[in-house]
């Protein structure tokens, strides 16, 4: 199952989901993310953030939603908490389309102590949603099931 985490620049909220997805996965499942306007490069705090957390940052980058043109993701989750007020997502045929929307940590304001743990919280909430994501039973879930399933898990 191939996940594609969106956001607006993709340099921080979709790069964590990425990671830390990627991190939880067992084989057979792949998260991939992309940005409606990429900046081009990835937030180095979002780097640091997941180093910090023992998370690989191998071959992240900030792409567009076009890398993935010729292989499909099977669900799209939105990432960006202005989705409603941005052209956030670019939907790729049947995939499912769910938004589970995350605060910006790079807009957090304060002392490094509290934007790091802006980024922490951030990646915490992450991780509660991903794990939620991977102990459902894919095997027995039909579409419809899935899809409510991801709209609550984005409640978490």
């Amino acid at each position: 199952m191939r996940v594609l985490f969106m956001c607006t620049a993709n340099s921080c909220r979709s790069i964590l989901s990425e990671a830390l997805f990627n991190h939880l996965a067992p084989e057979g499942f792949e998260a991939v993310s992309a940005g409606s306007f990429p900046k081009g490069q990835v937030l180095p705090r979002s780097l640091t953030t997941l180093e910090q957390a023992g998370i690989a940052t191998t071959g992240l980058s900030s792409k567009g939603n076009d890398a993935f043109a010729d292989n499909p993701p099977d669900i799209v989750i939105t990432v960006c908490d202005k989705a409603a007020g941005e052209t956030c997502p670019v939907y790729f045929g049947p995939a499912l389309k769910a938004h589970w929307g995350l605060l910006d940590p790079s807009e957090a304001a304060g002392d490094e102590a509290a934007v790091d743990a802006a980024f922490h919280d951030t990646l915490a909430q992450i991780e509660r949603r991903c794990r939620a994501f991977l102990a459902l039973p894919f095997a027995t879930l039909d579409r419809d099931t899935l899809q409510r399933e991801l709209d609550r898990i984005g409640t978490l």
